[in-house]
Order: structure tokens, then C-alpha cells, then sequence
């Protein structure tokens, strides 16, 4: 069975973003079973877990003999083996590819550099002289984004492995009404969570969670 390793417990403003979320939502639009091994953050320092994971952080996947990271390439072999994340048609693949690396690599760095200035970085004097550059540069992203969606429910002509990354990325912008003042981004965002799938995912990774929570 596929073993998923993440976190027993993250702070508030992180739950729900930890991105062993990812790979739960393709496992679960894909219908393959997984069990979840948690790791520490001592124990994510450990030897053995960084021949895992290189850089010491979740998820880590273990399937059939391989051992990956970074959410994006679990996805990505999660794709492979379903039809609902991933039309067998070459260029279909390639076109879902695409998308996958359009969230990750054009979108994704964008929005991590406005969470930098809001939440890691907010008491600096750099954060707020930063801001309106880091959120002029994000809402460009996000209006090729949005322009690729009108007219559309998703990337391509159903939803894909490509959507499931960039939806979950766009929830990253959840501490601001960025993506809500897009009218087609935050329709999407909507659709995209709607889905059964993501919601059993979310109920899982806040499952364990709830279970591991420090006391008060």
C-alpha cells in the first residue's frame, strides 16, 4: 500500500496548506488507498529521513519500491496511474503537464513571496515598503490565470492533475482577498473544492491534526 509521511501537527495558519494536502486530493480523485505514517520535526532530522527527503520536509511517498518527494512529482505519479487526474492521450498529458508546472513554478513562487512579507516577515522593515511590488507582480500571474478561465470551468477541457495543483495553490492566498476579487480565480477555486475528493482529503489531514494537537 502507498505510504504517505507528514506532519502530526502544524500551527493554525498553516492547517490545510501542508502540502501532504496535495497528494491526499490525488489519491482520493484517483481511488488508491494510502496510509499515513507522521514524522516529527526531531525525527525529520534524522539520517534515515533525509535519505527520504533531502530537505528534511513533508510529504514523502513510498510506493512499489519508490521513494519520492516534492509534492509536484507525487502528484505527477499519482497522474500516471489514474485517468481522472490525467487523459491517456499524449498530448493531453503533456498539456496537463504543463499545467502542473505553470502552478508550481509561475504561480506558486509569486504567491510564497507575498506569504514572506504578510506572515514570515510582517515586523521587518522591508515587509511594507515590499508589498505593492510583490502584489503587482502576483495579480499579473494571477490575471493569466484568470484570462486562461474565462469562459471555462478548468485549465483544460475537465478537470485534471493541473487543476488540483493550481487550486491548492491559490488557496495559499487565503489571509487575503486576493483571489476573491477575481470573480472567475475565486469561482474556480470554489469548483475546484467542491469536489468530493478534495473534501475528504482536507477532513483527513485535519483529522490527525485535531488527534495530535499540543495542550493548552
Amino acid at each position: 500500500m502507498i505510504t504517505l509521511t507528514t506532519l502530526p501537527w502544524a500551527p493554525p495558519f498553516a492547517q490545510g496548506l501542508v502540502r501532504d494536502l496535495r497528494v491526499r486530493w490525488a489519491l482520493e480523485e484517483a481511488g488508491l488507498p494510502y496510509r499515513v505514517k507522521l514524522a516529527t520535526r526531531d525525527e525529520r532530522q534524522l539520517p534515515a529521513y533525509r535519505a527520504l527527503q533531502p530537505f528534511g520536509q513533508v510529504p514523502v511517498y513510498e510506493d512499489e519500491g519508490v521513494t519520492l518527494f516534492e509534492s509536484g512529482s507525487i502528484v505527477r505519479r499519482v497522474a500516471e496511474r489514474s485517468e481522472a487526474l490525467q487523459p491517456r492521450d499524449p498530448a493531453g498529458a503533456a498539456r496537463v503537464l504543463t499545467w502542473m508546472f505553470a502552478a508550481l513554478n509561475s504561480v506558486e513562487p509569486a504567491v510564497n513571496n507575498l506569504v514572506e512579507v504578510d506572515l514570515f516577515a510582517r515586523d521587518t522593515e522591508w515587509a511594507a515598503p515590499r508589498r505593492p511590488a510583490v502584489v503587482a507582480f502576483l495579480k499579473g500571474r494571477l490575471g493569466a490565470v484568470a484570462s486562461r478561465l474565462e469562459g471555462r470551468e478548468y485549465l483544460e477541457d475537465r478537470f485534471s492533475a493541473g487543476d488540483l495543483l493550481m487550486a491548492s495553490v491559490l488557496r495559499i492566498l487565503r489571509h487575503t482577498t486576493i483571489v476573491e476579487e477575481m470573480p472567475a480565480l475565486h469561482a474556480y477555486v470554489k469548483r475546484c473544492t467542491a469536489r468530493p475528493a478534495f473534501e475528504r482529503a482536507l477532513a483527513a489531514q485535519m483529522k490527525v491534526f485535531e488527534e495530535n494537537a499540543p495542550p493548552r
